[in-house]
C-alpha cells in the first residue's frame, strides 16, 4: 500500500509522470526489440510493444511543448553561475543551460513540421534538436567527471581525513555527492549513446544500434534517474 501511495504521489507531478513514461517507453522498446529479433512467432507482440514505445515518446514530445518557460526561468536564475566556486563547473553549466534552451524550440519546430502545422523540413530540425541534446549531455559528462575528480581529491586530502575522525557528516555528504555525480555520469553516457544513434547516418554509430539496445540504454538511464529522485526525496529535510 505504501508503494502504491508513493507511485500515486509521483504521478501527481509532471516530472514524476515524465520519468514513468520514459521508463515504460524504453522498457517496451527493449522487450519489443528482443521479441522481434526472436522470429515471426513473437514479432507481433514485439511490434505492438514498439508501437506503444513510439506513442509514449510522442506523448512526451507534446508535453515538452510547455517546458520552455520553466527552462528559461531556470537559465535566468542561474545566470553566469556567480555562486559556483569552480570556474570550469560554471562554464560547462552555462553552456549546458544554453544548449538545453535551444533544444526545446528546435524540437517544437520539428514536431510541428511532422504534424503538418509548419511547412519546413522536419528532419533538419530533429537533427538540430538531437545535436543540442547531445551537446548538453557531453557538457554534463564533463561536469560530472570534473566534480568526481575534485570531490575525491577533497576526500583524500590530509585535512579532510583528519577532520573526518570527529564529525562524519561532512565526509558522508561528500561521499553521497560523489555517488550522485557517478550516477549522473552513467545516465548521461547511456543517453549520449542514443543521441548519437539518432543523428544522421555517417556520424559515428548513427543509425546502427538495434531497437533493443536503444531500449536498454534508455531504460538504464531512466532507472538511474528514478533512483536519484527517490534518494533526493529520502534525504530531503
Amino acid at each position: 500500500m505504501a508503494a502504491l501511495s508513493g507511485l500515486a504521489s509521483a504521478l501527481e507531478s509532471y516530472r514524476g509522470r515524465d520519468r514513468l513514461m520514459r521508463t515504460l517507453g524504453y522498457s517496451c522498446q527493449l522487450v519489443g526489440g528482443v521479441l522481434v529479433e526472436q522470429g515471426p512467432a513473437r514479432s507481433g507482440v514485439g511490434t505492438r510493444l514498439l508501437t506503444l514505445s513510439s506513442q509514449l515518446s510522442h506523448c512526451r514530445t507534446v508535453l515538452r511543448l510547455f517546458d520552455d518557460v520553466a527552462m528559461f526561468v531556470y537559465t535566468k536564475q542561474y545566470g553566469l553561475g556567480a555562486e559556483e566556486e569552480d570556474i570550469f563547473v560554471r562554464c560547462v553549466s552555462v553552456l549546458g543551460n544554453l544548449a538545453d534552451q535551444l533544444y526545446y524550440p528546435c524540437e517544437h519546430i520539428a514536431w510541428a513540421a511532422d504534424a503538418k502545422i509548419l511547412r519546413v523540413d522536419s528532419a533538419r530540425w530533429w537533427t538540430l534538436s538531437t545535436a543540442f541534446w547531445g551537446l548538453s549531455l557531453l557538457l554534463g559528462i564533463a561536469r560530472s567527471l570534473w566534480m568526481v575528480l575534485k570531490l575525491r581529491q577533497r576526500l583524500r586530502s590530509p585535512t579532510v581525513a583528519f577532520t573526518s575522525r570527529l564529525p562524519r557528516s561532512k565526509r558522508r555528504a561528500l561521499e553521497a555527492q560523489v555517488q550522485s555525480e557517478v550516477l549522473t555520469l552513467l545516465s548521461n553516457l547511456a543517453d549520449l549513446a542514443n543521441a548519437v544513434h539518432w543523428l544522421p547516418p555517417g556520424v559515428l554509430w548513427a543509425g546502427r544500434l538495434p531497437p533493443w539496445l536503444v531500449g536498454l540504454l534508455g531504460t538504464v538511464s531512466s532507472l538511474l534517474s528514478i533512483y536519484q529522485a527517490v534518494q533526493a526525496e529520502a534525504t530531503a529535510p
